[in-house]
Order: C-alpha cells, then structure tokens, then sequence
C-alpha cells in the first residue's frame, strides 16, 4: 500500500514550488496586508499554527493509505487556477486568495484522496478566515456592529442616568464641569469586527487543540482532525466556534458602553491613548476567558464528562462491593475459627 513516505517527499516539495511559484504575487501582497491592517493582523501567526498542525499530524498523514482522486482533486486544481486568472484579471484579491485554498485541497485530493483531505480540513479553514473578506462585505458587517454597539452604550449610559443622545453611531453627552455637549462616535474600529475575526479564528485554534481524542489518545495523532459530523468532537468544535460571535459582540459592546460612563466623569478623553489600547486587551481577554468557559462547559455535559462520572460512580460501587465482601469474609471467617477450635477442645 503506497504512503507518503520520506523517500517520496520530493514530490510534495516539487508541488509546494509550483503553487509558491504561481502564487508568488498573491502570498507576497496578503503577507503586506496582514503587516499593515489591523484588522487581519492576526494573520501573521497563521502560518505557524498551521505549521505546527502538520508536523503535530505529520505520523498520521504519512500513514494514511493513498487513495487518489484524480478527477475530483484535478477538476478542484482547474477551478482553482481559473479563479487565479480570474482574480488576476479583474483585479479582484479575494478571488484570487481563495483560489489558493481551493487549489491546495484539489492536491490532497488528486494526489493523496479525500480521507488525507479530512486531516488538512482545519489548517485549510484557518488558512481561509486569514484572507480578508472584500471591502464591500466587510462595511456591510461593520457598521450593523457599530450602530449596535452605541445602542447597548446608549442604553447602559442611561441606567446610570446620564444624559445622552445618539445620532446613528456618533453619541453626543455632557461630561461633568463641561459646559458644552462632547461627541463620542463608534467609529469602524471600535465596531467589533476586529475581535470577531480574531476570535473566531482563535476559537477554531482552541477548539482543535482541546478537542476530545478518540481511541483514548490526547496527543497529536489521537483523532484530532476527523471531520465526523456523527461525532461529538465535531459539534463540541462547532459550538465553540459559532459562540465566538455573540461572545465578541457583547464583550466589545460592553467596551464601548464603559468608555461612554467614564467619558461622562472624565471626559472624552478617555476614549483615545492608553485607555483605549488597554481596554482592547482586556476585551480580548474577557473573550477568550468566557470561550474557555463555554468548552468547560461542553466538556461537563458532553458524553465524555458523563462518561467520566459514570465511570467514577462504578469504581465506587465495585469499592464498595469489595470492602462488603472483605468484611463479610471476616465475620463469616469467625464461626468458623469458634467451631474449629470448639472442635479441637472436644477432641482433646
């Protein structure tokens, strides 16, 4: 049965030039991108964690049995490479990007099969949440955000009982010993969107990485990467994946509604230098704190946690069961200690 043996990595690394080699252009512009916007900043690390994915799975990829598919994997090559021209001729980046994902799932498959595929399923999809989503899209997700974000502001503000208008995302107060309204806006950066692309893509890192291996084996190698929708794994992953949402719009909404009650007592200030910064790594702390919490949570009343409690509850009785036994076994060893020693004396 032929494997990806090490006496055959030629042919990976032949195939990894040609698509760095088609790809030059595109890799060389995503990578500025991801240095220059913040927005997509998280995508510098990308790379690595994928990386570590395949040599974490290397044992398993080079055991897996080949079982090419040459007309699926070529027809997804083709497509693939047309997106490239495309995306090249119409000077439309995300096209040509997410052509370079698809082209590199139709090589697993043409040259390796489709259960190879399953393996690489996640670096794939990490390696697509890194691309960024066009510009139309992405202002059309913004500003929902932002105008959802100065609401909860709004809406908290006045719990506390501060004055406060709001004009679409532009939020209009009177701080304290000011004698004219100050203007706070939720501007594109504070909408959220920021956090949620990051969280996501850290949900799906986190839910890789803590994701119950089957077969008893928590290490690389123990089952990570099967795409199993039978599967608890899969939904345990899917779960913690789709909670990043809300848990990345609240935890910014709530960023912004407490910058709107400091800059009543101490101005709009607040709202610029190390406050903002420091907020925004508290945020994503609190966000990833409350994603933990939900796969602690997953694990409590998934079939594993169960499974563990059950487990736990037979140990116990078979104890108990034992220690019942042990002390039966002395009390019914004591008449017979009696009868033979009575035994003895009337003999003797």
């Amino acid at each position: 049965m032929d494997r990806l043996l090490p006496r055959n990595l030629w042919k990976p690394i032949l195939i990894a030039a040609a698509i760095a080699f088609a790809y030059a252009g595109v890799l060389a512009r995503l990578g500025r991108l991801w240095w220059d916007d913040e927005n997509y900043s998280h995508g510098l690390l990308i790379p690595f964690v994928i990386g570590y994915i395949l040599w974490a799975e290397r044992g398993r990829l080079a055991a897996e049995p080949k079982r090419p598919s040459f007309w699926w994997g070529g027809a997804a090559i083709v497509c693939g490479l047309f997106g490239l021209w495309a995306g090249t001729a119409g000077a439309e980046l995300f096209v040509q990007r997410t052509s370079l994902v698809l082209v590199l799932a139709g090589v697993a498959v043409y040259f390796w099969g489709f259960r190879l595929l399953k393996l690489v399923l996640v670096p794939l999809f990490l390696l697509l949440l890194a691309i960024p989503i066009p510009t139309i899209v992405f202002n059309k997700v913004a500003f929902p955000l932002q105008l959802f974000a100065s609401r909860v502001a709004v809406w908290t503000m006045r719990q506390f009982d501060i004055p406060v208008l709001r004009q679409g995302n532009v939020i209009e107060l009177m701080p304290l010993n000011s004698t004219t309204t100050k203007k706070l806006e939720v501007v594109e950066a504070c909408s959220g969107i920021r956090s949620l692309m990051t969280l996501v893509t850290l949900a799906v890192v986190f839910a890789y990485f803590t994701s119950p291996a089957r077969g008893g084996g928590g290490g690389p190698g123990g089952g990570r990467s099967d795409f199993n929708l039978r599967g608890w794994a899969f939904w345990r992953s899917f779960i913690i994946v789709v909670s990043a949402v809300p848990i990345a719009i609240v935890t910014n909404a709530a960023r912004v509604s407490g910058t709107g009650v400091l800059a009543r007592y101490y101005g709009t200030e607040v709202a610029d230098g190390f406050f903002h910064s420091f907020s925004g790594w508290v945020v994503y702390v609190v966000a990833f704190l409350l994603l933990f919490a939900v796969g602690w949570l997953l694990d409590r009343v998934g079939p594993s946690g169960r499974g563990g409690r059950r487990k736990g509850g037979v140990e116990k009785t078979t104890k108990t069961t034992d220690a019942t036994g042990d002390e039966a076994g002395v009390v019914g060893g004591a008449p017979s200690a009696a009868m033979s020693s009575a035994g003895a004396t009337k003999n003797t």
